[in-house]
């Protein structure tokens, strides 16, 4: 029996075949720091390219943190912050700081947005859609 709200053990269509969001707090994941928590650098665009190197690739197996392992490997393609933040099902600025720490490292390569393609309604739309498919608190995708 099941209680109002959860999915019963056979119907796939209320998750999916995504797993449920991490239930780990994302203050534990990025060690208490936020994105932007320097002042005097701010946080990374959302809209930033983010590729895994080949010393990231390399490293895959190696990781001791899932979530580290996780960005390597969504990376092997270009994605920006919001699309690895939905396709993870993590917090962007948990995204953001954990990026950040495997750019410092050599395992991922960002490439920041130029001013003008914040005014490409094709950079728009893609980020737009990677935030529609964030899920909310209770793992459900927004309607487009």
């Amino acid at each position: 029996m099941t209680t109002a709200g959860e999915p019963s053990g056979d119907d796939d269509s209320v998750w999916g075949t995504e797993p449920p969001a991490s239930v780990v707090r994302p203050f534990l994941l990025t060690a208490g720091r936020i994105a932007g928590g320097d002042s005097l650098v701010p946080p990374i665009p959302i809209e930033t390219q983010v590729v895994a190197t080949d010393l990231g690739l390399a490293a895959l197996d190696a990781f001791v943190f899932d979530q580290h392992r996780d960005i390597i490997a969504v990376c092997r393609q270009p994605q920006s912050l919001a699309e690895i933040a939905a396709k993870l099902r993590m917090h962007l600025n948990v995204i953001r700081v954990l990026a950040d720490d495997l750019r410092a490292d050599g395992q991922l390569a960002l490439y920041a947005p130029q001013a003008d393609s914040a005014r490409d309604a094709t950079v728009l739309r893609r980020v737009i859609d990677g935030l529609r498919a964030i899920p909310d608190s209770r793992g459900a995708i927004r309607e487009r």
